[in-house]
């Protein structure tokens, strides 16, 4: 049987999750060591387990591509990838499209004390009850949205605790013996040779996953896993004045726990789009005006939008290309908090293009009279857009 772990699955180095979760329960149906009849059942069950575990991470997979089968056992053994993404019974939570934060699992500094000293019985961690693992996922919003708050509904795929077994990972009726790696225990010990002389180790056997069981049948639905990957339709409350890049946490929707552990929680990550009329700077809006030459001039009153209708602007007589008006709390909303931000106008004075004769005569006889040299021939208009 080859070392590959892709080979040891029989499948390609591109495959899906999914395919790689289904081509092992094959794989285990066919070696566990409970069900076949073949002389190496049991070791090859543990490359195919073992296989699974690494390629259904997504940081285990990329480092494992990375290093290559050899590179990627060797580091692994000096511990190099301790405490790393995914860890847990069955890789609940690995893989998973959000880009998961870590849940459960020991500290650094517990898996460095486990390497050397074998961790204080810290093969009873896979006994104990730990919380599933954060996941993480993104929505999208529109501006006036943000300005008003909404309640948005997504669909997102997860782990979810295998409703045909119940998370067990074998069907209720399986017959229970004890694990002929441990003897029951949960655990294993190893002595080995280390820089700080010759020590014992005792780690979470990896037969049992430290329950010191197994059983005769597997879950069909699962592989033994104890989850499958389901889709869920949640709906989430977005506070009005949410930033772009902020992140709401939805308590519970995350993985399942293990060992009766609670469930980790569902991150979403807030990505708010650019808007056609205002640009945003905290709660603070703003806005490009342009308006006529002789409105600049003499002065109007000019309607601004807003992003939930319009509001009136007095431009003062004399006002000039660049200056910025205040309008005080057309902003967006402080979060959680009352109030909202000013919006800033910005007025560009744009020049005509194209005029009538009447209109190129009356703007003529405007600049001589404030005594300009004016030379129609090169332009008068060109020496009016040079001037801003």
């Amino acid at each position: 049987m080859s070392e590959d772990f892709y080979d040891v699955l029989g499948v390609s180095r591109d495959a899906s999750e999914d395919e790689i979760k289904q081509a092992y329960r094959k794989k285990a149906a066919e070696y566990h060591p409970d069900v076949s009849d073949e002389p190496d059942a049991e070791e090859k069950f543990k490359k195919v387990k073992k296989a699974k575990e690494v390629l259904t991470d997504d940081e285990k997979r990329r480092m494992y591509d990375q290093l290559g089968h050899d590179r990627f056992e060797q580091a692994e053994k000096r511990g190099g990838f301790e405490g790393g993404a995914g860890g847990g019974r069955g890789g609940q939570g690995r893989g998973n499209p959000f880009g998961g934060m870590g849940g459960g699992g020991g500290s650094p500094f517990e898996d460095i004390f486990n390497q050397f000293f074998g961790g204080g019985g810290g093969g009873q961690r896979g006994n104990r009850p730990r919380q599933g693992q954060n996941l993480r996922t993104q929505v999208g919003l529109d501006l006036e949205e943000v300005y008003e708050g909404v309640e948005k509904q997504f669909t997102v795929t997860r782990p979810e605790r295998c409703s045909e077994c119940d998370g067990r990972g074998h069907p209720a009726d399986a017959d229970v013996n004890s694990c002929p790696e441990c003897n029951g225990r949960g655990q294993t010990t190893t002595v080995r040779d280390t820089p700080l002389g010759r020590v014992q180790q005792t780690q979470t056997c990896p037969r049992c996953d430290g329950s010191g069981e197994t059983y005769s049948e597997t879950c069909s639905a699962c592989g033994g896993d104890g989850v499958t990957r389901e889709e869920a339709t949640l709906t989430v409350d977005i506070p009005a004045g949410i930033r772009d890049g902020q992140t709401l946490r939805m308590e519970g929707e995350g993985a399942p726990g293990e060992n009766g552990g609670p469930n980790g929680d569902l991150l979403i990550d807030v990505s708010v789009r650019d808007h056609d009329t205002f640009e945003r700077d905290g709660d603070d809006l703003y806005h490009r005006l342009p308006i006529s030459f002789p409105k600049a001039v003499f002065g109007a009153t000019v309607e601004i939008p807003t992003v939930d209708g319009s509001t009136d602007l007095e431009i003062p007589a004399g006002t000039q290309s660049g200056e910025e008006f205040r309008i005080h709390g057309e902003g967006m909303p402080h979060l959680r908090g009352r109030g909202h931000g000013d919006l800033y106008v910005r007025v560009q004075v744009v020049t005509p293009e194209d005029l009538n004769q009447e209109q190129r005569e009356a703007l003529e006889a405007f600049a001589e009279a404030g005594g300009e040299d004016i030379d129609v021939s090169e332009g008068f208009f060109e020496k009016i857009k040079n001037s801003f």
